[in-house]
């Protein structure tokens, strides 16, 4: 038997910013059921979410089974896991045969080029692939891209 849910209890959830279904510790709650919680794995806290985007709780309504029946809609998960393995692919290509020793450790006082290979403490392994100014790079990881700061002091 589950134990009841409580405040200071866990639970598991969707994290927003982790975006994987981890474990939570309950923050508030609200008609019995959690309301706010904290991510144990990255320590954000957001609203609780029992499922991942685009997965239902509840029951369906024949109209949104209606409306599933046709192509992909935009911002679908169809959609956004295609688009994160195209991402991931091109992350691959741009990573694929290259010497671990060929990373950079990233700094916000670094200067990169288009190109270059970084290793990022917390986003891990990427490339960077467009300079947006003087302070600002794209850089691609595994997971999604992202913009970091250079050259500051």
């Amino acid at each position: 038997m589950a134990k009841p849910l409580r405040v200071a209890g866990e639970v598991d959830g969707w994290c927003t910013r982790c975006r994987l279904l981890l474990n939570h510790r309950i923050v508030s709650m609200k008609s019995g059921k959690p309301h706010q919680v904290e991510c144990l794995t990255c320590r954000s806290t957001h609203l609780w979410r029992p499922k991942p985007p685009g997965e239902k709780v509840a029951s369906e309504s024949p109209r949104s089974t209606e409306r599933r029946a046709g192509a992909p809609q935009a911002g679908s998960r169809t959609t956004r896991v295609s688009a994160a393995a195209r991402l991931e692919e091109t992350w691959a290509k741009a990573t694929l045969g290259r010497d671990p020793r060929d990373f950079k450790a990233y700094s916000v006082a670094g200067n990169f080029d288009e190109g270059d290979l970084v290793r990022h403490k917390k986003f891990g392994d990427g490339v960077v692939t467009r300079i947006i100014d003087a302070k600002k790079i794209e850089v691609l990881f595994r997971d999604e891209p992202k913009t970091l700061a250079q050259g500051t002091t």
